[in-house]
């Protein structure tokens, strides 16, 4: 406290220099991990910067790159120590929900800017990896949590938790319920929610409780931290754009009511498991290169019910793959459904997208398409099929439902293509659309 108050009360560089000149190295360590001196505003919990004393839950919505998970990390940080003025005494149980288990390991705990990276030497925390827990030097403990198996929040207790992309969980509902329901120590239990803004349904229900507190950063904030390259390249290509508004500015972009692909008529219609199925088909877009800068490999697997409906079971798209790799992701998938068929779009590939599918497993049963109208008229019949209520999604597919509803927009942005979208539609088509519904010509390679 003494060296924050300190340099805040230095109002010029020479006074600055001269204040420096009396810290001793002890003085210099202690400065450098004091987040709430380092800290963006944004980036500090709200009764720091002067807003509602009494929060439960701390949302901070930002853009790519801009700082969410440094300011999730020193949080937890603070609570863990008892870190004034974040922090009025250590807790005792902490509560670490990533979107997968792999997700929060990787981000959250090991990540550049995750928990072991924001500790100095003497206060990092133990990581037991086998038993998915670190452990301070204090006592205190985190265990790690998937929001893909919210009933493993049942049993334990905590009096602080650090959600990280809520808005991309799946059973995220039943996920935050049962962690609600574990946050029961402590005088005031407390939560940090650190997402990519999206328009479900939990984080808009999240956002306008009483007790909850909305930060917001873009991705420029952090400019200083970014590849000069990222900012050129990325903000260049999706300024101004819907999809560009979310992901880098950090908004919470409602539907647009012009839009092909609507959420709610995604949420509506989801379950959590599909039915008995009379078909099974993996669909699959493939990019025209391979390597940095090439689009994605678009896989998606969907079936037909035999009430005739059809229900999207898997998205499997592969980033920035070689032919090979995308051909085996396909194969991979077609095999754990047990699907009937797999569907490959080869207008940009021609016989080369027949041959590697052939190398990867000659026997299985592919349809070869190719498109003779554009993106937006093809999936027209698609999304009235959403509007019809004839399909259902079997989960959550975050980066999938994300593309469906950016979908235009995408369009007219340069260089991208929407690729998870692209094979969704021959899938539906090929299962809903063809005119023997399941029975068209095969291709067998």
């Amino acid at each position: 406290m003494r060296l924050r108050s300190a340099l805040r009360n230095c109002p010029s560089r020479t006074r600055l220099e001269t204040f420096a000149a009396t810290l001793d190295a002890d003085d210099i360590a202690l400065m450098e991990r004091d987040w709430a001196l380092w800290g963006r505003l944004d980036q500090l919990p709200p009764d720091i910067r002067g807003g509602m004393a009494g929060w439960t839950v701390w949302v901070l919505l930002g853009g790519r790159g801009a700082g969410k998970t440094r300011a999730g990390a020193e949080w937890i940080r603070a609570q863990a120590l008892g870190i004034a003025p974040m922090a009025e005494v250590p807790a005792s149980r902490i509560a670490l929900v990533g979107q997968t288990m792999g997700d929060a390991r990787s981000v959250m705990v090991e990540g550049v800017s995750g928990l072991l990276a924001v500790h100095g030497d003497g206060e990092r925390p133990l990581f037991e990896p086998s038993r998915r827990q670190l452990t301070w030097p204090n006592g205190c403990i985190a265990q790690l949590f998937s929001a893909e198996e919210p009933d493993a929040l049942r049993g334990p207790q905590f009096d602080v938790a650090w959600c990280d992309e809520l808005a991309k969980w799946r059973n995220g509902d039943a996920a935050w319920d049962m962690l609600q329901f574990a946050l029961r120590l402590g005088h005031r239990p407390r939560q940090v929610v650190t997402t990519t803004p999206r328009a479900v349904p939990l984080l808009k229900r999240l956002m306008a409780q009483e007790r909850t507190v909305v930060s917001r950063a873009s991705t420029r904030d952090n400019k200083h931290n970014l590849a000069p390259g990222f900012l050129e390249a990325v903000v260049a290509r999706y300024e101004g754009t819907r999809l560009g508004r979310q992901e880098l500015d950090g908004e919470l972009i409602e539907d647009d009511p012009h839009a092909l692909f609507r959420r709610d008529a995604i949420e509506g219609a989801r379950i959590s498991r599909a039915p008995e199925l009379a078909r099974i088909v993996v669909a699959v877009d493939p990019p025209v290169t391979s390597g940095e800068g090439a689009n994605a490999c678009g896989i998606v697997c969907a079936g037909r019910g035999l009430d005739g409906r059809a229900y999207v079971l898997a998205d499997g798209t592969v980033e920035r793959a070689s032919p090979m790799r995308w051909a085996r992701a396909a194969v991979a998938l077609y095999r754990a459904f047990c699907a009937d068929r797999l569907v490959a779009e080869v207008n940009q590939g021609g016989d080369l997208v027949a041959a590697v599918m052939h190398e990867a497993d000659p026997g299985i049963p592919v349809r070869c398409v190719r498109a003779s109208r554009g993106k937006r008229v093809r999936a027209e019949p698609v999304a009235a099929l959403y509007e019809q209520g004839r399909v259902s999604h079997a989960g959550t597919f975050p980066e999938l439902e994300d593309e469906m509803c950016a979908f235009d927009s995408i369009l007219a942005a340069r260089g991208r293509s929407p690729d998870r979208v692209d094979a969704l539609v021959w899938a539906l088509t090929e299962l809903m659309l063809s005119r023997t519904h399941g029975a068209p010509k095969v291709r067998t390679l």
